[in-house]
């Protein structure tokens, strides 16, 4: 028998096609009448056409959300929030516009309604990692879970194909660390796996085809999924090292992620053989982090931390950044086994054990 403790967040999911529309009724049911629309610089217009859409209960649009959340532009915003007597958040993007949503709604308990374009996932979460100072520092909060996420799918056909990749196996990322969490429990495994099935047989039909609806749609579920496993149970050496490494050299979230999930898996594995059995299910493969390796190179997607941006001499750096502050991982973290880990994900290496 398996003794758990489950608990499960509280927000309402729009998922379909077409669903946007349904935004002005999301904003009339919450009682909001001065909303700010957010949004990264290069989708700066369609904020501005949701914008228009909501008409007299927006009071504009702040496109400046950044990767990592950065506290200084969280600290603009919060200005330009007072000064417009803002009573609610819309955010339009991925991951870098949620976060900002959420920064703000943790200092001011501002209702969110997001929008995803990605596959982060991360709006289904009541967690935030802001940088400062080149650290990444992640808290948790009710005040930080969205209250509405509407899921269009119609949003993520302009995705570029290598965005989509990079962003899908982030989402995985988050579920194959919610199968060996200390909090794991039925339930978030349950979706966990149907999210990785979800993501890995639609990543590479939208490689394929970036038009195919229906993958669309099954890789835009699967990441919903992980967003839930992702803000229901703890997380672990994965997402301890990509926060490093972005922190620490600025580097592209989701490809961060995508580099060093197999890594991170590979290195774990040991301590996880029941794990591991469900994913060589999943993946149909006997490896699974072999398998996801194979996956990133499939859709193209980055599969060295060198090609993404990080220094050499990185490697050290971050094996001394990952072990500064202990944390539970399922493979008691060695600084030997760790750095190899590093190194190999530099390189571009196969994952090893």
């Amino acid at each position: 028998m398996q003794s758990f403790v489950y608990n499960g967040q509280s927000a309402r999911v729009i998922f379909g096609s077409g669903t946007l529309a349904q935004l002005p009724a999301e904003v009339d049911r919450l009682g909001l009448k001065r909303v700010l629309v957010l949004a990264t610089p290069p989708q700066a217009e369609d904020a501005e056409n949701l914008s228009a859409l909501l008409g007299a209960r927006s009071v504009g649009v702040y496109s400046q959300a950044t990767m990592h959340t950065p506290v200084d532009v969280t600290e603009d915003a919060m200005r330009v929030v007072a000064d417009k007597n803002v009573d609610g958040l819309i955010a339009v993007g991925g991951g870098s516009t949620t976060g900002l949503a959420k920064a703000i709604a943790l200092r001011t308990d501002l209702p969110q309604i997001v929008a995803p374009t990605t596959y982060a996932g991360s709006e289904m979460t009541p967690i935030l990692g802001e940088t400062k100072d080149g650290q990444k520092v992640t808290q948790s909060s009710p005040k930080i879970l969205p209250e509405v996420v509407i899921y269009d799918v119609d949003l993520t056909l302009t995705l570029p194909v290598g965005m989509s990749g990079t962003s899908g196996m982030n989402a995985i990322a988050h579920a194959v660390e919610a199968l060996y969490a200390k909090e794991r429990n039925p339930v978030v495994s349950l979706m966990a796996l149907e999210a990785i099935r979800a993501l890995a047989r639609s990543l590479p039909l939208i490689h394929d085809d970036p038009a195919d609806r229906d993958a669309r749609a099954d890789a835009l579920y699967g990441a919903w999924l992980s967003g839930i496993c992702l803000g229901s149970v703890g997380m672990a050496l994965h997402h301890k090292l990509c926060h490093t490494l972005g922190g620490s050299f600025d580097l592209p979230h989701a490809e961060t992620h995508t580099v060093v999930l197999p890594h991170a898996l590979a290195y774990n594995a040991p301590a996880i053989p029941e794990v591991i059995e469900k994913l060589r299910d999943v993946l149909g493969h006997q490896d699974p982090a072999a398998a996801l390796f194979e996956l990133a190179g499939r859709i193209g997607a980055p599969r060295s931390l060198r090609e993404i941006g990080m220094p050499e001499h990185g490697v050290e750096v971050a094996t001394e950044r990952a072990l500064a502050n202990p944390y539970w991982n399922p493979q008691p973290l060695e600084h030997d086994g760790i750095r190899a880990l590093i190194a190999r994900a530099y390189a571009g290496e196969a994952p090893a054990i």
